[in-house]
């Protein structure tokens, strides 16, 4: 088994419990071992950046130099918004000496900057090999990949894929049978943290995430963000209210989508945990056209008068 470090962060061992669930589900048979960083804190997402500066780099600074202690160089970060936070302290620690010094005074411990941050499809497409081999059950479905707005940006400090059009997830759910299909809306914001204060508002973005999806035949969101799949599955109420549609398309996490790729359970997956059911629409078949039957001869047809052709038409 090979150990990385492993920073679950808040959501996951709480809203978001079968995102933690399904990649210590798939992590095992891809020969991994995630190793919890040790009296890890919360990262300071998604409010200690726009509070406080120093805070907004103590708090995630205090979790990579604990991370160092385990003697690794990598850490997985499966959380977007902690990923965020992360990087961005990684990146700034590294480009001033004078920031770092007063950082690791204020959190009492060396911080080197020798654990890199990942995030889980910087991993999952690094050791594609891993699982790729041991899909099972296909997961044959067309997939709208939701990467939301914190994986790709800002691209100078994440310095991961595309930040308009990214591919890595599309490409990581084609590997296990899926099809990944263009969309519109696959890094808009979904409203975030704005669940609480401004429900609405996330009704809103996300109905138009969600519509679109629907709309170029998605049967499944595939998402790498606690917060993303909670708006998308928790606020469904608001999101039909705002669209006016019943949707009922899951929103899934890409370890899920692996895991079921690999033939392990919906529970171990933690699929019954989500608020909108886990069912997959049957594809749309589209009829054959029906050819009209060959005329019987006649000496000459008779004229045909079309009809005026009304706005309903």
């Amino acid at each position: 088994m090979t150990k990385i470090a492993y920073y679950p962060g808040c959501s996951l061992l709480g809203s978001s419990r079968e995102y933690d669930e399904s990649l210590r589900a798939i992590a095992g048979p891809m020969g991994f071992d995630l190793v919890q960083v040790p009296d890890w804190n919360c990262c300071g997402a998604s409010s200690a950046h726009s509070l406080n500066h120093e805070l907004s780099l103590a708090l995630p600074a205090r979790i990579l130099a604990l991370a160092e202690t385990l003697g690794v160089e990598e850490m997985l970060v499966p959380c977007a918004a902690c990923y965020s936070r992360l990087v961005t302290a990684h990146h700034d620690l590294a480009e001033s000496a004078e920031t770092r010094e007063r950082i690791v005074e204020i959190i009492g411990m060396p911080c080197q900057g020798t654990v890199k941050p990942l995030n889980i499809l910087e991993f999952l497409d690094r050791h594609s090999d891993s699982f790729k081999d041991k899909v099972t059950a296909p997961f044959d479905k067309d997939v709208a990949c939701y990467y939301g707005c914190l994986l790709v940006r800002p691209p100078k400090i994440t310095k991961f894929d595309r930040p308009e059009d990214p591919r890595t997830m599309d490409n990581l759910v084609e590997l296990i049978g899926a099809k990944a299909l263009d969309w519109d809306f696959k890094v808009e914001c979904c409203g975030a943290s704005h669940s609480i204060s401004k429900t609405d508002l996330v009704g809103k973005l996300s109905a138009k995430i969600i519509g679109n999806a629907v709309k170029k035949g998605a049967q499944a969101i595939v998402v790498a963000c606690p917060m993303c799949q909670s708006n998308l599955d928790m606020r469904r109420s608001f999101i039909n209210k705002a669209a006016g549609q019943n949707y009922t398309i899951p929103v899934i996490f890409i370890t899920q989508a692996i895991g079921l790729a690999m033939g392990l359970g919906e529970k171990e997956l933690g699929l019954h945990r989500h608020i909108v059911k886990v069912k997959y629409p049957e594809k749309k078949k589209v009829d054959a056209e029906v050819k009209p039957k060959a005329a019987a001869a006649a000496p000459a047809p008779a004229p045909v008068t079309q009809p005026e052709q009304t706005e309903e038409a």
